[in-house]
C-alpha cells in the first residue's frame, strides 16, 4: 500500500521560512522522481517543484525559483520542501506527488504567510 504524507506547515510572516517533509512508502522510492504540488484558494493545483530519482535534477516553477528549494534522502524515503523568503502569495495547501503507478497523492499541508 503506497502512502504519501506531508508535514511541516503552518503560519509564518513574510520573509519567514519553513520546511515541509513528505515521507512516502510502499513502492522502491529511491528509483522515481517526486514532485512538490499547491493550491492556493480559487486557484488551480500548480507544480512548485519536482526532484529525479537521483536527487541531481531539481526544476522549479518560476514563482519560488531562487527562494525554494527540494531535496530527498533516497535511504529515509523523503523529500523536503525548504521554503525561504515566503511571501503572501505563497499562501496554499501544499501537495506531495508521485508520479509512481496510477500517482498518488498526500493529503496536504496548509501555508499560510500572513502579517
Amino acid at each position: 500500500q503506497v502512502q504519501v504524507v506531508e508535514s511541516g506547515g503552518g503560519l509564518v510572516q513574510p520573509g519567514e521560512s519553513l520546511r515541509l517533509r513528505c515521507v512516502v512508502s510502499g513502492y522502491d522510492f529511491s528509483r522515481y522522481s517526486i514532485q512538490w504540488h499547491r493550491q492556493a484558494p480559487g486557484k488551480e493545483r500548480e507544480l512548485v517543484a519536482s526532484i529525479i530519482a537521483s536527487g541531481q535534477i531539481t526544476r522549479y516553477a518560476d514563482s519560488v525559483q531562487g527562494r525554494f528549494t527540494i531535496s530527498r534522502d533516497n535511504t529515509r524515503h523523503t523529500a523536503d520542501l525548504q521554503m525561504n523568503s515566503l511571501k503572501p502569495e505563497d499562501t496554499a495547501v501544499y501537495y506531495c506527488y508521485s508520479p509512481w503507478g496510477r500517482g498518488y497523492w498526500g493529503q496536504g499541508t496548509q501555508v499560510t504567510v500572513s502579517s
